[in-house]
């Protein structure tokens, strides 16, 4: 599979799953060079630190991924998308109808991309089942990931075990960004329970992954975030 100009070290994205602003900055200065571009969600956006963390990033030539999966009516989602699109942010989420996504996509602007979220990877078919879905997954991500093309979104996200469908069916024009990454194997961590491989979430054509506890977890997180790059590098070469 032929995948899209993006600088290596740009395909690894972290979770910057912390509680405040300064142990945000401390992980970031112990990671270095070894991240390029990090993931900020809900958590930290409830610590009140959320857009004085965003613009110390960007400062730092950090790329951010604001992880806020918007979902609310869409005027309201393209009024929030429009708040955010001249703060510097690479990538924002928004989690909802095709209404929502459409909403968000015309309120862009240049330079800020609007991803679709599938179907989370903590959800597996028993979950779906709760929430009153009568489709498999595969079915829901590739509906999903199909309106998210036709109003203008320029991805989505997705575990990487439903990447080859979405290449297949619905368009390689889309980025795919997909979570749920356990270096070592299939098994799942915590609450991820379609989880993948580097080497599977790249094989299979995603663009980027989303790598969390396997970094901040670890004994040394810039050694994982680094062992990490060097297994991006070589299924990029191969």
């Amino acid at each position: 599979m032929k995948h899209k100009s993006i600088s290596n070290k740009d395909r690894l994205i972290f979770a910057m799953d912390v509680a405040d602003c300064d142990s945000a900055k401390s992980l970031m200065n112990e990671l270095g060079d070894s991240v390029i571009f990090y993931k900020i969600g809900l958590e930290l956006m409830m610590s009140g630190e959320y857009f004085e963390l965003l613009d110390w990033m960007i400062a730092r030539d950090k790329k951010i991924f604001c992880d806020l999966k918007f979902f609310d009516i869409p005027a309201t989602v393209g009024s929030a998308v429009c708040q955010l699109k001249n703060r510097g942010a690479s990538f924002v989420t928004v989690h909802g109808n095709r209404s929502m996504m459409e909403a968000a996509a015309e309120n862009k602007g240049d330079t800020l991309k609007v991803l679709g979220v599938t179907v989370l990877t903590s959800l597996d078919r028993g979950d779906l089942d709760d929430l009153g879905f009568d489709c498999d997954i595969e079915s829901l991500v590739l509906s999903r990931a199909r309106q998210a093309l036709d109003v203008g979104c320029d991805g989505v996200i997705s575990s990487g075990l439903e990447v080859p469908k979405l290449r297949e069916y619905v368009n390689n024009k889309l980025l795919v960004i997909s979570p749920g990454i356990r270096p070592i194997d299939n098994k799942p961590m915590g609450d991820q329970k379609r989880v993948v491989t580097v080497e599977t979430a790249f094989s299979n054509g995603a663009d980027y992954i989303v790598v969390g506890r396997p970094i901040r977890d670890a004994a040394s997180p810039r050694a994982a975030a680094e062992a990490l790059q060097v297994s991006i590098e070589s299924q990029m070469s191969s």
